[in-house]
Order: structure tokens, then C-alpha cells, then sequence
């Protein structure tokens, strides 16, 4: 199998011949469809079932849960990790060109023979068909790192927190990024509402690890804690500033994820008597790459910035980056999903630019009427049929182009320009 030949057999249980088989990645991608990518039914009862029938791997997990920064903060803990030699899996949505982005091992993608096999696996499995499009990719995602034999797996949550796919692993260490109102329909009306659902990952005797939070999302994380019997420790207790590291990824936000993962790296480490050492962790900052968080990319001679904020919380944290680097984007590029909050994001949108904002078209069931957004804008708004046709809109204008509202706008970018993808 793929990632340098380091799989080595896992348990298989008894193959039921009934169920799906895969002969290829096109079938395996074909079937992931037909799950539906936003098919949400928000229970663990199918995790459950599918890992008491294989048996949960003996594999260490560090939970990555919250609204804005998840990302960020595993690549951060992951690159952390390798700089001091662990093996480390990590498992991230959503993808942008390829589902496989999802699932690495050393930063590196399983190949599709791998998903194939992985997939027919999970497919063995009594309950491995009732699994939804990420929990069907979360167990996958787990027998690859059991079988590659990682020292570690990120897991980063999905939505919210106590029914997520990733929260039935139970691992004695949680990381909280940032909270804010996201997903509300789901999750429910206020910050409190949210908070208590993503504190449902707190486990009984595990530790959490929190960042900076409103009061709200952090009193719900104290009365968890509480309720379990578990540790809530801030980060800025178990770690110092990273003010004066060139991180690898841009923003003065992420400086609050840097140090958040920091901390999570020196309380896995501890609890393994693993060596950590400040110019190790300074290499690991340093060299952390993960696409579409305040992305500087060239393209046919224009500077572009690309980044995956998606709601106000996301924008504000945008915008002071881009007053601490003193830019001011020449035009911005801004379409979101139907099920975002428009209206809070309104003002933010209208203060990244002086200039022209185009609002492309996207691709998929929910998406926003790129029509309906450019007219809430305003008059600087413009309709574009495509990323394509809006890349190219409008005049010259001086300052870059900021693309930003949703990572499946990003996402639309990168196919058209699929190097960008890799650091």
C-alpha cells in the first residue's frame, strides 16, 4: 500500500459478501456522493456500532474542536509533532480539490489504491454501510492511521462537538480553538448554545486545552469539566507567547492557534516522556503550511490573498490581519453557503476594499444565490458567473485581490489552479 509502504496488516473482521465492494477510486468517490457531503444526522449511535464491532485502535488522539481555527491549530500540533520525529496522522475537512487531502500521514495523502482498500474495509464491517459521507471518511481515516502506525492522530472535528464523528475516540487531550455563532440552525440560537454542544467533547478524566473564549463559551467549558470530573487548562498557562516566531501560516490570528497547539504539543509530550526542545518547536512554527488561511499567492502577474473565513468571527480576525500588514485589497472576491449569517457579515465585507466586490456563482446544493448577495452588499457588488469570470472582472485596481467567504469558494480557485494547493 501507499505512504512509503509503512501499512501493515490491520485486524479484519469477517467480510459480509453483501455489502458494497470498490474496484477502483472512481467507484469508491462515486459512493462517497451518494452519501450526500452535507447529510448531517447528529448522533454517535453508528460510530458506536461500527467501533465495537472492529474494536477501537489503540491509537493516541489530540481532538482539535471549535469554530474558527481548527485547521490552523492541527497543522500547527502536526508539524509540531514531525519536527520531533512522530509519525503523525491528521484527519481535516472539508477537502478542496480531493477527498484525500482529508486523510495524511505525515502530511503526505494515502494513494487512491490505499482509500480503496481502507474503504472496502470500513465496508466489512457490520454497520460500516449505515455511515454517513464523514463518518464513513472518519473511520476510514482511523484504520489508516492504525495501520501506519502513527504516534499520533489530530482529529479535527467536523461540527460541533458531542455528536461529531471524531469525538466516539475518547482521547485524553481536546484542543479548543476560538468559539463564535456558526452553524446555528444546527447547534442552536446563542454562543452558550454552541459552546455546551462542542464541550460535549470534554470526556470524564481527560484534559482540555482552551485558548482565548468569550464568557459565555468558557463558562460552558468550566461546567463541563466540572460535570466530568476532567481538567480544563489555558493555553496561556501551559505555554508563552509565539510573538516573535515567523510562523508559517500569516495572520496575527494565528498567533492564538500557534500558541494553543504549542500547548497541546508540550501536554502530549509530557505525558509520553517525549524530548521537546525551543528550537525544535520553532522549526515546527515555522514550517507549518496549510492552504487558504491568509494565503499570498501570485497569479498571472496579481497578487492574490486567499483565506477560508466564513463568518463574522472569521472576517474580524481577517481584517485586523490585514491592518497589522498595512495591506488594503484592491477588489474582493466573496460568495457563502445559504446557511451562513449574511447579515452579521455585512459590515466586515463592505470595510476589506475600497473597490469592486465580485460575488461568482458557486457549485452545490448550498450555496447562496450569488444574485441575493451582491444585491445585500450593495452598489460596489457585482454577480459573476464563475471564480473564473470573476478573477478577470472589473478594472485594474491598486492592492491585491482578497478571495475569501467559504473554503468551497477557495476550493473553486484552487481547481482552477490546483499548485497553490502545496506549500
Amino acid at each position: 500500500m501507499g505512504v512509503s509502504g509503512e501499512f501493515h496488516p490491520g485486524r479484519i473482521p469477517d467480510r459480509n459478501p453483501f455489502v458494497t465492494r470498490f474496484s477502483n477510486y472512481t467507484e469508491l468517490t462515486a459512493y462517497m456522493d451518494r452519501l450526500g457531503l452535507f447529510r448531517m444526522d447528529l448522533t454517535l449511535g453508528r460510530m458506536e456500532a461500527f467501533w465495537k464491532a472492529y474494536g477501537l485502535p489503540a491509537v493516541p488522539v489530540v481532538h482539535v474542536v471549535g469554530t474558527n481555527g481548527k485547521g490552523s491549530t492541527s497543522a500547527f500540533l502536526t508539524s509540531l509533532a514531525r519536527a520531533h520525529g512522530q509519525k503523525v496522522g491528521t484527519f481535516i475537512s472539508p477537502h478542496f480539490v480531493s477527498p484525500r487531502e482529508r486523510i495524511q500521514v505525515n502530511r503526505r495523502m494515502l494513494s487512491r489504491d490505499d482509500w480503496v482498500e481502507l474503504g472496502n474495509e470500513v465496508m466489512s464491517v457490520p454497520g460500516g454501510e449505515d455511515l454517513t459521507y464523514f463518518e464513513f471518511q472518519t473511520c476510514l481515516a482511523m484504520l489508516a492511521f492504525e495501520r501506519a502506525g502513527v504516534d499520533l492522530a489530530v482529529m479535527e472535528a467536523g461540527l460541533g462537538g458531542r455528536y461529531d464523528a471524531t469525538n466516539v475516540f475518547r482521547p485524553g487531550l481536546t484542543l479548543f480553538t476560538p468559539m463564535g455563532l456558526d452553524h446555528e440552525k444546527i447547534l442552536g440560537p446563542t454562543l452558550a448554545d454552541i459552546a455546551r454542544d462542542k464541550a460535549g467533547a470534554i470526556h470524564e478524566g481527560g484534559v482540555a486545552l482552551t485558548g482565548p473564549q468569550e464568557p459565555e463559551a468558557m463558562i460552558q467549558l468550566q461546567e463541563r469539566a466540572e460535570a466530568v470530573g476532567a481538567r480544563l487548562v489555558y493555553s496561556v498557562d501551559a505555554a508563552g507567547p509565539v510573538d516573535g516566531i515567523k510562523l508559517g501560516l500569516k495572520g496575527i490570528h494565528q498567533t492564538t492557534n500557534a500558541r494553543l497547539a504549542l500547548a497541546g504539543w508540550r501536554w502530549f509530550s509530557a505525558g509520553r516522556s517525549l524530548r521537546t526542545d525551543h528550537a525544535t518547536e520553532v522549526f515546527g512554527l515555522e514550517s507549518t503550511f496549510l492552504p487558504g488561511r491568509f494565503q499570498f499567492v501570485e497569479l498571472d502577474g496579481r497578487q492574490i490573498i486567499l483565506d477560508g473565513a466564513h463568518n463574522a468571527h472569521a472576517l474580524a480576525a481577517l481584517s485586523a490581519a490585514l491592518r497589522a500588514e498595512n495591506i488594503r485589497p484592491g477588489r474582493l472576491v466573496f460568495a457563502c453557503l445559504r446557511d451562513k449569517n449574511l447579515t452579521d457579515m455585512l459590515p466586515f465585507i463592505r470595510s476589506l476594499t475600497d473597490g469592486p466586490i465580485l460575488v461568482p456563482a458557486m457549485e452545490g446544493e448550498r450555496a447562496a444565490d450569488n444574485r441575493a448577495i451582491a444585491s445585500a452588499i450593495g452598489e460596489r457588488a457585482t454577480a459573476s458567473d464563475s471564480m473564473e469570470a470573476a478573477l478577470e472582472q472589473g478594472p485594474d485596481v491598486d492592492g491585491p485581490t482578497l478571495v475569501c467567504g467559504s473554503l468551497y469558494l477557495l476550493a473553486e480557485f484552487y481547481i482552477l489552479n490546483p499548485r497553490f494547493l502545496t506549500a
